[in-house]
């Protein structure tokens, strides 16, 4: 049974950054390389870097099946879209609907928000999951290179679906 709930205490944190560690790693070092993720998981998915960005207006929630944390999801309000900053599942849990039930509860968050379309960034590179987002109604708007500093970029494509 999937449940997802908010991500509010430092506990929470701490589980998403343990995943974050291990999802990002096997996910990203083969399209960017590990120097740019030990960059980006300090600067983005520690525990510290989490409970700043809630402080900033990023909801976080995490994911369990079966009671166990398996993934997490951070959106953003917009003005007039919800930004879906991350959706990630360990490896060896996908395949059992657990992304369905995020992007089910993503656009539930949405409709909530009275909000009229979901924005995502995604690595121009990450061809699996642009074709997920795509089967799921996104569209690719456009690419979006980002600095983030260290001489990285971000280099993505925007994807936008209308709901």
């Amino acid at each position: 049974m999937v449940e997802i709930i908010i991500a509010n205490t430092k506990n929470h944190y701490s589980q998403i950054a343990k995943l974050a560690d291990v999802i990002w790693r096997e996910h990203y070092i083969p399209i960017v390389g590990k120097q740019q993720i030990d960059y980006m998981l300090s600067k983005y998915q520690s525990a510290i870097a989490i409970e700043e960005q809630v402080a900033n207006g990023f909801e976080y929630f995490l994911m369990t099946f079966d009671k166990t944390p398996v993934g997490y999801i951070s959106v953003k309000k917009e003005v007039e879209s919800l930004f879906l900053s991350k959706i990630y599942i360990l490896s060896v849990y996908r395949g059992k609907k657990i992304g369905k039930a995020a992007m089910a509860f993503i656009e539930e968050k949405a409709e909530d928000y009275e909000l009229k379309s979901i924005r995502l960034t995604v690595n121009i590179n990450n061809t699996n999951s642009i074709k997920a987002y795509e089967k799921l109604g996104f569209a690719n708007i456009g690419p979006l290179v980002t600095d983030i500093g260290n001489g990285f970029v971000m280099d993505d494509y925007q994807m936008v679906k209308t709901i």
